[in-house]
């Protein structure tokens, strides 16, 4: 097997490339150093919940596929369970140097092939990659993947909520001349002439169905992150796409099978390479157009059945009423963050896609592209300017109905606001007449009692030994017989009493005072405190990498 010569450069930074992205050749990358160093640390931070290092299984999955390559194939695949094969497969091998043994260096046996494929995945988008840390790396570092990639990955991994959907961009990268020296290797079909674009789409899929309720089914938003580098003199094209789940793997293999179109798997010239290079495009941006008419059609559906009988519901004296409770309000509002949700995503891939046809109408008045390969190819990118517009006009059709959308579930909220308002008006008013009977009936009590109690008082006072009636040999009732005694004694017990009725009436009314006094102040110290330690760890942030290449960022 042929021996490959590789630029020192390009050996350290495969041999360091534990070193991720820090490791890259200077020049290669027009990141500045200081940003490389955050990456670095991000990445460090990400490793546990990004990649399967620590899992007590580590299953390695990932996906080669190569058309057209060095050794006459028409197609090569693997799918590499392990880091030994995949970089069997890649050609790379390290060992000690003849001259030095002390010292590692790093040969390639295999060039690059027309296009290679990689495809790295997770079980599903919120599950860490099947790949390893080190795997990872030594790829980026050996097809020199520029650095902000990373950032398009690391919404990826572990995690029991999506974390980073609201993150989208598209970054591109251009040595058109004048490339660095480290990156012109002829023996690998590298000229170090090439252009690099990353980006992520996404696309909506049903995540589980119930035919009873529509409201109980569920829908996921899933990313994709896409790397492409195009070499404008040799041809050489590498794609490495991030996702969950095999799907765009899928549909690659049907893009470029058997099946394919012959122009979208030709790569016997530079003109068919770059023609060929333009079709997965197409693939990624029309997969982030799937499904969205119907994931919208369901909100519509799920709003109507929520929030139709506030609209319908009649309301009034003597009829049937809906009642309406927080709970109805609290669902329409998550509704609504749903179909924002829905218009953000959606306003990503338009810019996305947008970006993608500014990138490729610019490469044609660019002097440093070959001039073979302008007028071979000049139709070729006005036909994937059109196709890609047709898909952001589908897409802007879909955003202007789920705007409208929110524009009616806004409404249908504050409808069932009003509402909860008017049900909690009639529930005082019900209370109020129910309290104005009671009052007219502790009103006709109190006259009552206040008609008796003279004849009350009256006759408990009499029923004493004060003054008696009856005889007590059992003769006839007399004159009455005052006793002052009898008189004496009743006052002695009556007053002290009431006296310490009223003491003890008094105490209990100053203990409530006193303990409600002690509870507004411990929950006022509790406020201060966590005020207090709310300043004290208050965090200015991290500071995020950037690159000065021409971006669109969402």
């Amino acid at each position: 097997m042929q021996t490959l010569q590789i630029p020192p450069q390009l050996q350290q930074a495969y041999l360091d490339s534990s070193r991720y992205p820090e490791n890259l050749p200077p020049g290669s990358t027009d990141t500045y150093s200081s940003d490389l160093q955050i990456y670095k640390t991000l990445l460090d931070k990400a490793q546990p919940d990004l990649f399967i290092d620590f899992e007590p299984d580590i299953h390695i999955e990932v996906s080669f596929r190569e058309l057209h390559n060095a050794a006459g194939n028409e197609l090569e695949k693997l799918n590499a369970h392990d880091a030994v094969k995949a970089r069997s497969f890649l050609g790379i091998q390290t060992g000690p140097d003849p001259s030095d043994p002390a010292r590692s260096v790093v040969i390639a046996r295999r060039r690059d092939p027309g296009p290679r494929f990689i495809y790295i995945k997770g079980q599903h988008s919120r599950a860490p990659l099947n790949i390893t840390r080190q795997l990872m790396c030594e790829i980026f570092s050996y097809h020199q993947v520029m650095p902000v990639y990373l950032d398009f990955i690391f919404v990826f991994g572990a995690q029991s909520e999506p974390r980073d959907r609201r993150f989208s961009g598209f970054r591109q990268h251009s040595f058109l001349s004048d490339p660095p020296r480290g990156l012109v290797i002829p023996d690998l079909g590298r000229s170090g002439r090439l252009y690099q674009l990353c980006y992520n789409l996404k696309t909506v899929t049903l995540k589980s169905e119930d035919p009873k309720d529509i409201s109980l089914s569920e829908w996921s938003i899933q990313p994709a992150a896409i790397h492409h580098q195009f070499d404008i003199v040799y041809g050489t094209t590498l794609w490495i796409v991030t996702k969950g789940g095999d799907d765009l793997l899928e549909r690659y293999k049907s893009l470029t099978g058997k099946e394919g179109r012959p122009e979208n798997k030709a790569f016997n010239t530079l003109q068919d390479s770059f023609r060929s290079s333009l079709a997965p495009h197409l693939l990624f941006c029309h997969w982030s157009t799937m499904n969205w008419r119907w994931h919208i059609l369901w909100l519509e559906s799920v709003v109507q059945k929520e929030t139709s009988m506030a609209v319908l519901g009649l309301r009034g004296s003597g009829r049937a009423q809906y009642s309406y409770t927080l709970r109805h309000l609290q669902t329409v509002q998550g509704r609504e963050d749903q179909i924002n949700e829905a218009i953000m995503v959606l306003e990503a891939n338009v810019d996305v896609m947008q970006s993608l046809c500014k990138f490729y109408e610019g490469l044609r008045t660019k002097k440093e592209i070959p001039q073979t390969l302008k007028d071979g190819c000049d139709a070729d990118i006005a036909t994937f300017i059109a196709q890609t517009n047709d898909m952001i006009s589908n897409l802007k059709l879909q955003i202007v109905r789920a705007n409208l959308l929110v524009k009616i579930t806004k409404d249908r909220k504050e409808l069932i606001t009003q509402l909860l308002q008017s049900q909690a008006t009639e529930r005082m008013e019900e209370l109020n007449l129910n309290m104005e009977g009671e009052a007219i009936i502790m009103r006709t009590i109190t006259v009552v009692t206040l008609v008796y109690l003279p004849a009350t008082f009256v006759s408990t006072f009499f029923s004493t030994d004060i003054v008696k009636y009856q005889d007590q040999a059992g003769g006839p009732p007399t004159n009455g017989v005052y006793s002052e005694v009898a008189m004496y004694r009743w006052l002695q017990v009556t007053l002290p009493l009431t006296v310490l009725t009223f003491i003890g009436a008094f105490w209990a009314l100053k203990m409530a005072e006193k303990k409600r006094s002690g509870r507004d102040g411990r929950s006022q110290k509790r406020e201060r405190r966590q005020i207090g330690r709310s300043v004290t760890d208050l965090n200015p942030g991290t500071i995020l990498p950037h690159a000065n290449s021409v971006a669109s960022v969402v």
